[in-house]
C-alpha cells in the first residue's frame, strides 16, 4: 500500500541525547529550536519541520529547519500555525491524506496545508505532564519517510526540554497565567467534577447578590461635647491664689473653683474707708461752721469714697470664680498656676453641664452630600466598646476644617441614649450615620466611580 506508516523501529538513544544538547548549547529558544528541527530533518529526510509554540489561544511558528527566519508574514506559515493549532485542539496526531480512516479526524486545515505545499503532513502535539504547549508539522515528499511510532517516542523525550528552554524566555506574568488558566481548566472539567453548567450558576448566583440591596452606613469618627460650654474667665489683673478643681472633676453651682489674691484689694478698700472717714468729718465740720463752699467739696468727695469703696466691693466679690451650674471642668488645669499672674479675659476654666451632650463627627467631603438633617445613627464609644448609643443628626456645620490633611465637614448629633449618667465629655469613638438603601455592587465601586468622573472632569472630557 503506497500510503501505508512503516512500522515501530528502535530509536536509537545515541541520536536523542544528541538532540538534547543540541537544544541546550544555544543561548535562546528559537536558535535551539531550528537547531533541533534542522537535525530531525536530516535524520529523517525530511523535507521541512517547523516547531510552534501556543501564545494565548494561537500556535507561533517559532522555527523552521535549515532557516534562521520563522516570520509569519509568509502564507505557508499561516497554514502551518492553522495545521498545527488543529492538532493541538484535539490533542492527536494528524496525517495528511490520512492513510488510518479507521481513525476519522478533523484535518481540513492539514488538507489545505498539503494542498498547498504538495508534501505530506504530519501534525504532532508537544505534551508534558498532559499540558499541550506547541505542535511539530513534519513534511516529507513520501510517507514512507514518516515513522509515526519513531517520532512520537523521540518527540515525547524533547518535549521537556523544550518547554524548559521555552519557560526560560516566558516572562513571569506570562508563566503565571499559563499556570492559573490551567488550574481553571482542571477545576471546571477535572476531577472535582465539577460542570460547566454549575460554574454558571455560581457566577449569575454572584452577579445577583450584587444587586441586592443593603443599608449603607457612613463610618466616622466622632466625640462628646458638652451641649454648653461655657469658659470663666479672670475678671481683673491679679493673681491666682488657689485652684479647687482640675479638669474631669464634677462641681455644683456657685461652688468656688478658684481664688485670686485680694491683699492689694483689701489695702485698696481700708485706704479709702479712711478717706472716706475724713471726708465726712471735714463734711460735719463744715456744716457746723456754715462754711458752704467746703460743705460741697467735703460731700463730693465723701461720695467718691463711696463709689470707690463699692467698686472695691465688687472686685473682692469676683476673686472668688464660682460655678455659674452643675457640670463638669473640661478644660483648665490651674495646680500648676498657682502665683501665676492674670491679666483680664484670660480663660482660667471651661465647664460643661454633665447630663446634657452634643456628639460631634467629623465626616469625609467625599461622604457628606449623602448625610441630612434627621437621619437615624449609631455611636459605640472607645470606653463603652460593646454599648450602641442611638442618635439623630441634628445639624450639619457648612463650614469644612482640615484634619490629617483631609477635608472634614462637622455634624452634630443628638444623643438618644438613656446611659447618660455613664458619659463624659471628650469621649471618643466612631459613628455611623444610616443614610439609605445601597446596591451592594455600589458599595464596591461608588469610590473609583466617583475618583474617574472627577479626573475625567479635570482633563477637559
Amino acid at each position: 500500500m503506497a500510503n501505508a506508516i512503516i512500522q515501530t523501529t528502535t530509536i536509537n538513544p545515541q541520536n536523542v541525547l544528541q538532540y538534547q544538547a543540541s537544544i541546550f548549547s544555544h543561548v535562546n529558544f528559537a536558535q535551539a529550536a531550528t537547531a533541533f528541527a534542522t537535525e530531525l530533518c536530516i535524520e529523517y529526510g525530511f523535507e521541512r519541520v517547523s516547531i510552534g509554540m501556543m501564545k494565548g489561544s494561537e500556535c507561533s511558528i517559532e522555527a523552521v529547519s535549515h532557516s534562521a527566519d520563522s516570520d509569519t508574514k509568509y502564507e505557508v506559515h499561516r497554514q502551518l500555525s492553522l495545521a498545527m493549532e488543529e492538532a493541538i485542539s484535539q490533542a492527536v496526531s494528524i496525517q495528511s491524506p490520512n492513510s488510518a480512516p479507521t481513525q476519522p479526524r478533523i484535518a481540513q486545515a492539514n488538507h489545505a496545508l498539503q494542498k498547498m505545499t504538495g508534501h505530506h503532513i504530519c501534525s504532532i502535539p508537544l505534551t508534558h505532564q498532559h499540558d499541550i504547549f506547541g505542535a511539530i508539522c513534519i513534511e516529507s515528499l513520501n510517507s514512507n519517510q514518516i515513522h509515526l511510532a519513531d517520532l512520537m517516542s523521540v518527540i515525547g523525550l524533547i518535549a521537556p526540554v523544550l518547554q524548559l528552554k521555552w519557560q526560560s524566555e516566558t516572562p513571569w506574568y506570562a508563566r503565571l497565567k499559563q499556570v492559573l488558566v490551567s488550574k481553571m481548566d482542571t477545576f471546571v472539567l477535572g476531577k472535582q467534577g465539577i460542570t460547566r453548567p454549575l460554574i454558571l450558576l455560581l457566577s449569575l448566583g454572584l452577579i445577583a447578590l450584587l444587586w441586592i440591596p443593603v443599608t449603607y452606613h457612613i463610618s466616622a469618627p466622632a466625640r462628646l461635647e458638652g451641649a454648653i460650654q461655657q469658659a470663666l474667665v479672670a475678671p481683673d489683673h491679679g493673681y491666682l491664689e488657689q485652684a479647687m478643681v482640675r479638669p474631669g472633676d464634677s462641681v455644683k453651682q456657685k461652688q468656688v473653683l478658684a481664688t485670686l489674691a485680694n491683699q492689694e484689694l483689701l489695702l485698696e478698700k481700708r485706704r479709702w474707708q479712711t478717706e472716706l472717714e475724713q471726708y465726712e468729718n471735714a463734711y460735719s465740720t463744715s456744716l457746723a461752721q456754715s462754711n458752704r463752699v467746703d460743705l460741697v467739696v467735703n460731700q463730693s468727695k465723701a461720695e467718691e469714697a463711696r463709689v470707690q469703696l463699692a467698686l472695691i466691693e465688687q472686685k473682692l466679690q469676683h476673686t472668688q470664680v464660682l460655678a455659674p451650674f452643675d457640670g463638669v471642668i473640661i478644660k483648665g488645669d490651674l495646680k500648676d498656676s498657682v502665683g501665676a499672674p492674670l491679666q483680664r479675659g484670660d480663660t482660667l476654666l471651661t465647664i460643661a453641664p454633665s447630663a446634657s451632650f452634643r456628639l460631634m463627627i467629623e465626616v469625609d467631603e467625599r461622604d457628606i452630600s449623602h448625610v441630612l438633617t434627621g437621619q437615624q445613627g449609631q455611636l459605640a464609644l472607645v470606653s463603652l466598646p460593646n454599648q450602641r448609643i442611638q442618635f439623630t443628626v441634628a445639624r450639619i456645620v457648612p463650614v469644612a476644617i482640615v484634619k490629617d490633611e483631609r477635608n472634614m465637614f462637622e455634624v452634630e448629633g443628638m444623643l438618644q441614649a438613656k446611659q447618660l449618667a455613664l458619659l463624659k465629655p471628650g469621649l471618643e469613638g466612631i459613628a455611623k450615620i444610616e443614610v439609605g438603601q445601597r446596591h451592594f455592587i455600589w458599595l464596591l465601586s461608588h469610590r473609583m466611580i466617583d475618583w474617574f468622573k472627577l479626573n475625567l472632569w479635570s482633563w477637559g472630557l
